[in-house]
């Protein structure tokens, strides 16, 4: 695997795991989440329910397919599987939670706001504030079970020249269709 590939892979981990902290609450100083409990549902996994002629249609392609985080079996709060565009230096992930729109508004380490529909779902544009050079753009598609999160992320080694909402904003309306309602 290539140094690139696993500083991506390694940074998605990072920030997924930024988006989980950041979704709780505190009462008396003991940790709460208003996230559905990952042993109640089995949440849509985009690492094998994705086809390949889907992720074509979305322009990445499925033979560069990295795994983030996927659970052999049985339930789980979090699985992402990321792709490389097959035209622009960027990765695309896609991320299926048991976490909500809502608590990712919440999460103090989010930052970009705005509001986006993807098909007929109000949905919502966010970047990670540590990420200073503005790489990755996400978001999040409501759903059922919780929600998706879309990412678009620059190749940090190539001059950043697409702004990654856009991106982003491309392949989640591209991929919505596909998702669990």
């Amino acid at each position: 695997m290539r140094t690139a590939d696993v500083l991506r892979t390694t940074l998605g981990g990072v920030a997924v795991l930024a988006l989980v902290t950041g979704c709780g609450s505190s009462v008396d100083g003991t940790a709460t989440t208003t996230a559905k409990p990952a042993n109640d549902i089995q949440i849509f996994n985009p690492c094998t329910q994705l086809s390949d002629d889907v992720l074509r249609g979305t322009g990445v392609d499925p033979a560069t397919k990295s795994v983030t985080t996927d659970p052999p079996s049985g339930p789980a709060s979090w699985r992402i599987c990321g792709w490389q565009s097959t035209e622009l230096p960027y990765f695309v992930d896609v991320a299926s939670s048991t976490h909500t729109v809502e608590e990712t508004r919440a999460n103090d380490k989010e930052t970009g706001f705005r509001d986006v529909m993807i098909g007929p779902r109000a949905s919502l544009i966010h970047q990670d504030k540590t990420d200073t050079r503005g790489e990755t753009c996400r978001v999040a598609i409501p759903a059922e079970q919780g929600m998706f999160v879309i990412s678009a992320t620059w190749r940090a080694s190539k001059p950043i020249t697409n702004d990654r909402c856009e991106l982003a904003v491309g392949h989640a309306k591209d991929l919505e269709p596909h998702l669990p309602k």
